[in-house]
C-alpha cells in the first residue's frame, strides 16, 4: 500500500480538499452468465453469477476536484472458479507500479476480490487542468476500435466494453482556447518504467483535428484523429491512425514490429430514434493467436488484431422510454470470414434500475478467428442509488 500512498501524496495536501462538498451514490451490477471457455481448447460452457458493487465518491470545491471509486467483486459458481477461464481472468490487471486488485480470495463455491477502479484529483480553472492519480486516459476517436490509444483502449468484445483499468499518470491540459487544448501524459507502469504522451487538437473550418505521440520503452506511437460533420446531412465522418513500433514476444523471443493501423467512420441519427455507426479497421499487421496470448500483458493487447481488416456496425434504438435494443456485429475479413455478433435488450424501470437481456455469438468455421470461440448469454441487473 506504500507504493500508491506515495504517488497521491500530493492530493493529500490540496488545500480545498478538507472543506469540499461531498457527493457518492453505489452502483451495483449483477451479471448471470452462460458463457462457452475462453481457451479455444477447452470444450466447456459455465454457468455462474458475477456481482460488482461500485461506490463512488466526489469532492469538489470551486477549481480543486478529488474522485475515487471502489469495487467488490464477486463470481459464484464452483465449475467456473476452477476453470482455466478463470485462471485467465486473474491474471489480467492494471499496468501500474502497485497493485489496485486484490488476489482473489476463494470460498468453495465462489471467490471474491476488491478493487481501487479509479482514485484521482486535481484542478481546473477552464483553462487549465491537472489531474494525478489512477485515471482513464482518453485519446481517439473510435466508437468500436481506438488504435492510437496505448492508456485504455475500447474492449468491443468484452461484456462491458468502457470497463478499463486505470492509469496511475499526471495530466495536464492547456486550452489555447476552447477548441484548440495542448496536452501531456507522464505515467509509471507496472515494471516502473515510464511512459509518455504529448498531443494537440484544434479545429480547421468544420473539421477537429489531432495529433497524438506515445514513447515508452517497448513501444513509439505517432498517431492522429479526425472528425467532421458532412455538411447539413447530419452524418458525423471520424478517422484515426497510428504508426507503431514496438518490441513483442515472438516464437523465436524478441521482435521488432513495424505496422500502421487505422480506422473510417460514419455515424448516423435517424429521425425516429436509430443511432447507427458503421466503422472499419485496418491494421498492416496482423498476429496469430499463440502472440496475442503470449503478449497478454503488453500495452498492445487491443492492437494485435488476427485479421488484416474488420468492418463493424453498431445500432440502438429506443422501442419506448422503457424499453431499447443495441446490437454490435463485427465481420473479421481474413482466410476464412468470420464475425461477432452482439444483440442486448434492456428494459429500464425506474432511474433506479435496468435489465439487460444479451448474447455474444461467435460464428465461423472452426480454424477462423471467431470461430474458435463459443456463444455467451447473459441477464444483467444494475440497481443504483
Amino acid at each position: 500500500m506504500m507504493a500508491p500512498a506515495r504517488y497521491l501524496l500530493p492530493l493529500l495536501f490540496l488545500p480545498a480538499v478538507a472543506s469540499a462538498d461531498f457527493d457518492w451514490h453505489v452502483e451495483n451490477s449483477n451479471f448471470t452468465i452462460s458463457q462457452a471457455s475462453l481457451i479455444p481448447q477447452e470444450d466447456q460452457r459455465y454457468e455462474y453469477n458475477r456481482n460488482r458493487l461500485r461506490l463512488y465518491g466526489d469532492w469538489k470545491k470551486d477549481t480543486w476536484f478529488v474522485k475515487a471509486i471502489g469495487d467488490a467483486v464477486n463470481y459464484l459458481g464452483m465449475s467456473y472458479i476452477d476453470s482455466l477461464s478463470f485462471d485467465y481472468i486473474k491474471i489480467i490487471h492494471s499496468d501500474t507500479p502497485f497493485d489496485t486488485q486484490s488476489t482473489f480470495h476463494d470460498y468453495r463455491v465462489g471467490a471474491v476480490s476488491a478493487r481501487l477502479y479509479r482514485l484521482y484529483g486535481g484542478y481546473d480553472d477552464g483553462k487549465n487542468r491537472i489531474v494525478a492519480g489512477l485515471q482513464n486516459i482518453t485519446m481517439g476517436v473510435g466508437h468500436i476500435w481506438t488504435p492510437s490509444n496505448l492508456y485504455n483502449p475500447i474492449n468491443t468484445y468484452a461484456l462491458e466494453p468502457d470497463e478499463t483499468y486505470g492509469v496511475a499518470a499526471l495530466t495536464a491540459t492547456h486550452y489555447i482556447n476552447t477548441q484548440s487544448p495542448i496536452y501531456g501524459v507522464v505515467s509509471q507502469r507496472e515494471d516502473h518504467s515510464w511512459k509518455y504522451a504529448l498531443g494537440a487538437k484544434t479545429t480547421a473550418g468544420i473539421i477537429d483535428i489531432a495529433l497524438n505521440a506515445i514513447r515508452s520503452d517497448d513501444t513509439t506511437m505517432l498517431g492522429y484523429t479526425i472528425q467532421s460533420d458532412l455538411g447539413d446531412t447530419g452524418i458525423e465522418l471520424r478517422s484515426e491512425g497510428a504508426w507503431i513500433d514496438a518490441t513483442l514476444r515472438g516464437a523465436d523471443g524478441l521482435e521488432e514490429k513495424h505496422f500502421f493501423q487505422g480506422i473510417i467512420g460514419a455515424d448516423y441519427a435517424f429521425q425516429k430514434g436509430l443511432n447507427l455507426t458503421v466503422e472499419a479497421l485496418y491494421s498492416s499487421e496482423k498476429f496469430s493467436y499463440e502472440e496475442a496470448i503470449a503478449n497478454i500483458d503488453s500495452e498492445l493487447r487491443a492492437d494485435m488484431t488476427l485479421s488484416h481488416f474488420y468492418l463493424g456496425t453498431t445500432m440502438d434504438y429506443d422501442f419506448t422510454i422503457y424499453l431499447s435494443g443495441a446490437l454490435v456485429y463485427i465481420e473479421s475479413f481474413n482466410d476464412q470470414n468470420s464475425r461477432f455478433i452482439s444483440p442486448s435488450l434492456s428494459y429500464t424501470i425506474n432511474d433506479n434500475n435496468t435489465f439487460t437481456l444479451g448474447a455474444q455469438i461467435f460464428s465461423g468455421s472452426s480454424g477462423s478467428e471467431f470461430g474458435m470461440f463459443g456463444n455467451s448469454y447473459y441477464l444483467k441487473y444494475v440497481l443504483s442509488f
